[in-house]
């Protein structure tokens, strides 16, 4: 079966002006290979979604002057202890802070996850970038080969 072929797409003319500039500073050509790769990249963030497990990272700020925040995300974290590997904590300004949280488990567990970081009262964003992985990622089949100094 042949899925390759041509289609149409509507682009507003505020996103085609930015499209076009992005392109330019980019030295991108071809609208075609821009949107192929676009293709590419969207399906392979939201890849994760749809697997058993996954590993990546959760990145989330929040305004820690929020009373109760910091004790909510670290009592939450707590909660996944199986599922988070590490939490890297960044300092913004004076009331925002950026946990850097490093998942590897199951997609539905981090998930749910995912979701109770949100419904945080002080979380201002919670994003993704998390990869499917076979086997949970806890595997560890291939061997480290010494360099040779």
């Amino acid at each position: 079966m042949n899925l390759r072929g041509k289609f149409g797409i509507y682009v507003p003319e505020s996103l085609a002006q930015e499209l076009e500039e992005c392109m330019k500073t980019l030295g991108i050509k071809s609208k075609s290979a821009l949107v192929r790769e676009a293709l590419k990249l969207f399906i392979n963030e939201h890849k994760w979604e749809t697997a058993e497990n996954a590993v990546g990272i959760i990145g989330v700020i929040y305004d820690h002057s929020r009373k109760g925040a910091d004790k909510e995300l670290t009592d939450v974290q707590h909660e996944f202890l199986d599922l988070i590997v590490s939490t890297l904590h960044i300092h913004l300004d004076e009331d925002h802070c950026m946990l850097a949280i490093v998942v590897r488990g199951k997609t539905e567990e981090i998930k749910e996850l995912l979701g109770k970081l949100v419904s945080i009262r002080g979380v201002n964003i919670a994003r993704t970038m998390l990869l499917a992985v076979e086997g949970g990622g806890r595997t560890h089949p291939h061997t480290h080969h010494k360099h040779a100094e």
